[in-house]
């Protein structure tokens, strides 16, 4: 017998947008009486991820309670709609997610690790194009949960999918006899009107591949010492989540199968086999009911993802290589030996310390680091997006033979004040570097293609020597 299954729409959006996929659903057994669409207030300025997850756990317990909705049903969640269940998961049933409601998990272009496009929303231009309808109101505190390295994802990823250094290492969420999560997105960027004014390569037009891939890893660098060490951070996952990148989907028809709304209609180069290809892992996800099964659409989505970026090599028509490159994304927290925040700093990437190769190092910076974004709410938060395929097939193909495949980072920050400094001086920065990529793999190779990695940078404070000094009481005469 087929589950229940509950839809959640993202950030401006509702739920007359996912008709289509509960169409679809019931036309493949699901019955619509055990299909329901929920609907959330996104673009009022006092509502946070966490204040919908709240209203949504009171609403499935009361359902629950009056026998309307199962006590075991799957969900399918759209951009934010992510970050709502997420939250709504680790926080109603904390440390008790083996005997919660929810089985499989489907997220459609999940906002997992945040949009570039929450800035944007902020903005004045945001209030006019997406709150004309409601007092000029676009969601301004869900929007800082939704921007790039807000504070909001890092304390979720720490709570659902990472271990950092003093952490609880439990609960767990993800696993066996745990929720199973799969993610599908899209690689393509808009086609259509004004909507492309937000494309950008690596992504659906909306969000980036990965930030919408549920996985990620952390790691704490400590430049403190004479060499900078590198700590992992532990995973709450039993295992890597299926992620599925498709070549012909965007943000917008990612949530249905068989195009039938209009703006789903895009001017995209499509065969109808690659367009039922939506529809089929969707299915796929809902019909899994052994977790060695889900191992293996793991792998197998694997394969599609990879398949999709090798278009790279022969674009189909009205299409750039550039759609089908492979990124990631650094989130980079900046403190202080003593826990503080530092604001000001500066990350600086190259391959081999011992020689100037300027070009190489202008490249790593300019094709390589895409983008660098400070988070609007607290300036010690970066996210960094790199081409990964510029990095592999660019950058290390252009090093002279011998040289060593890698990317190393060191970092600078400046001074708090003329009483303190961070790292012996302003000038030179930190001692060292840290490789956080290896071109010819080994342990060392830390980024992965398609992640969003969590990077706890600690800088040395270091008073100066004219703030305390022992002097000699002289003796009477």
């Amino acid at each position: 017998m087929t589950r229940q299954v509950l839809i959640l729409h993202g950030w401006s959006d509702d739920s007359r947008s996912f008709e289509p996929l509960a169409a679809f659903l019931a036309a493949a057994g699901y019955a619509p009486r055990g299909i329901w669409l929920g609907d959330y207030v996104s673009k009022d300025d006092d509502l946070r991820v966490e204040d919908v997850a709240t209203r949504m756990a009171q609403a499935i317990d009361d359902m629950i309670a009056r026998g309307v909705l199962d006590p075991g049903f799957d969900m399918i969640v759209h951009s934010t709609g992510a970050l709502v269940a997420r939250s709504w998961l680790t926080t109603r049933h904390r440390g008790d997610a083996a005997r919660g409601p929810l089985k499989r998990l489907v997220m459609l272009a999940p906002a997992n690790h945040g949009s570039k496009l929450a800035a944007a929303g902020k903005s004045l231009l945001g209030r006019v194009v997406k709150g004309y309808d409601n007092w000029f109101e676009s969601g301004q505190a869900m929007l800082d949960d939704l921007e790039l390295a807000s504070p909001f994802q890092w304390d979720l990823a720490r709570r659902d999918l990472l271990v950092a250094p003093g952490d609880d290492p439990g609960p767990r969420y993800y696993g066996a006899d745990l929720v199973w999560p799969f993610v599908i997105v899209g690689t393509h960027p808009y086609a259509d009107r004004l909507r492309r004014i937000t494309n950008e390569d690596g992504g659906d037009g909306t969000v980036r591949v990965c930030a919408a891939n549920l996985d990620a890893l952390g790691a704490t660098i400590d430049f403190g010492a004479d060499s900078p060490v590198l700590q992992r951070w532990a995973s709450r996952l039993e295992c890597d989540v299926p992620l599925a990148v498709l070549p012909t989907r965007t943000h917008g028809s990612i949530v249905d199968p068989q195009r039938i709304l209009p703006a789903s209609r895009e001017r995209i180069a499509e065969t109808d086999a690659e367009m039922a290809v939506l529809g089929d892992l969707i299915l796929e996800a809902l019909a899994c009911d052994r977790f060695g099964s889900y191992r293996d659409i793991g792998a197998r989505w694997h394969a599609r993802s990879e398949a999709t970026a090798a278009r790279r090599t022969a674009p189909p028509p009205g299409a750039r290589a550039e759609f089908f490159h492979q990124y990631l994304q650094v989130n980079v927290e900046a403190r202080d030996d003593h826990g503080r925040k530092v604001p000001d700093y500066f990350l600086e990437f190259f391959s081999d310390p011992r020689t100037a190769d300027d070009d190489g190092d202008v490249y790593l910076h300019a094709s390589v680091l895409e983008d660098v974004k400070t988070n609007t709410r607290d300036p010690s938060l970066r996210n960094l997006f790199f081409d990964r395929t510029d990095l592999m097939d660019g950058h290390y193909a252009a090093l002279p033979p011998g040289a060593t495949r890698a990317l190393r980072m060191s970092v600078s920050a400046a001074s708090p004040g003329r009483n303190v400094a961070y790292f012996a001086s302003e000038k030179t920065g930190a001692k060292g570097d840290v490789v956080l990529h290896l071109g010819d793999g080994g342990a060392a190779r830390w980024l992965r293609r398609n992640t969003t990695h969590y990077v706890r940078i600690v800088v040395p404070r270091r008073p100066a020597r004219r703030v305390f000094g022992l002097r000699r009481l002289a003796p009477e005469a």
